[in-house]
């Protein structure tokens, strides 16, 4: 009885070592194959050698990625190459990885694994690396070309009309999520992936098309072919009046101003220029001697507007460069505006 159980237990010992020796050389021969279940970057390598990973990884990732990205934006095309990205694949590492990853569980959990038919849930990322360099200087290149200033409505003035320009929104490029974006599609196959659409913020102006009324509750135009002063309010032609100009030689500046300075029976500081004669540089206070009469509004360098006695100079050029009124004008005209109103003169 003792005899048959030596010869039983030998024979399973030396069953077992060929058990052991079997699984051992079947485990060996496997280390070169991808576990079932390991994928790369999305694609399925389990049961492939190295070299059938690898073929299958350049195919399906790396060539891919050889792709432009393209972005467009409102008919605007921009591309950026492989070339200029220098776009580098690790394929040896990550096969390196999918295969160490297939050694785990020990050669029990291996052998246990591959009888049942169970799958290692195994996702390796791929290894793309990349110029970031030249991935920010194309999103600058897009921001040069997209993003703009807003720009604020405004008037077109001319002898005879006020013209309204219509605002403009502004653009700025969301460059942090732009990269953002080019890096993605960069670790994307799916070539789709690599045409982008950026994210543009439209930046509204300080004053818009409909608030240009508001903004110019008063615009004085200074017609000096017709001797008219016309006054707007909100846009909309309130008066005109018809003025003497600057004579041959003293012409009333033209050009956009602004009201400078007003005065209620101003003092005249006298120019000192040899067409003042004697009263050259003198301080000529209100009254009779004053030619400023009533009223002033400087616009330029000396020149403004303000009320004359010679209404018979009125619709012509007579004037050393000042726009003339009639007193009762000048007077209606300065109630109704203040320093800073515009003042075109055609």
């Amino acid at each position: 009885m003792t005899r048959r159980i030596q010869v039983l237990l030998s024979l399973f010992i030396a069953f077992a070592a060929i058990g052991a020796v079997a699984i051992y050389l079947w485990d060996d021969a496997q280390k070169g194959t991808i576990a079932e279940g390991i994928t790369i970057g999305g694609i399925d390598v389990g049961g492939l050698d190295a070299a059938g990973a690898e073929s299958q990884v350049r195919s399906s990732i790396v060539r891919p990625l050889e792709q432009p990205v393209k972005v467009s934006y409102e008919g605007a095309r921009y591309e950026l190459s492989a070339e200029k990205l220098k776009i580098r694949a690790d394929v040896e590492g990550m096969v390196d990885q999918a295969l160490e990853a297939s050694e785990k569980g020990g050669i029990a959990g291996r052998t246990w694994r591959r009888i049942s038919g169970a799958e290692v849930e195994e996702s390796i990322e791929p290894k793309i690396s990349y110029s970031q360099s030249a991935i920010e200087e194309f999103v600058e290149t897009i921001a040069a070309d997209l993003n703009r200033d807003a720009v604020n409505a405004s008037i077109e003035p001319t002898a005879t009309s006020l013209d309204p320009i219509a605002s403009q929104d502004g653009l700025d490029l969301a460059e942090s999520k732009l990269v953002d974006a080019v890096e993605g599609a960069l670790q994307e196959p799916d070539p789709d992936a690599h045409k982008l659409k950026p994210e543009v913020d439209r930046v509204e102006p300080e004053v818009g098309t409909d608030q240009l009324a508001e903004q110019y509750a008063d615009y004085i135009v200074v017609d000096r072919s017709s001797f008219t002063l016309r006054h707007y309010e909100n846009l909309e032609l309130a008066t005109e009046y018809t003025v003497a100009i600057g004579a041959a030689g003293f012409a009333t500046p033209t050009g956009l101003y602004n009201i400078e300075n007003m005065a209620v029976d101003p003092t005249w500081n006298v120019p000192d220029s040899d067409w003042a004669g004697d009263l050259a540089g003198q301080v000529i206070p209100p009254g009779p001697k004053n030619p400023l009469k009533a009223r002033w509004m400087g616009i330029y360098n000396g020149a403004g507007i303000h009320g004359t006695d010679d209404t018979g100079s009125l619709g012509s050029a007579a004037s050393h460069g000042c726009v003339r009124m009639a007193v009762s004008d000048v007077i209606e005209l300065y109630d109704r505006v203040s320093v800073g109103t515009p003042i075109y003169i055609s």
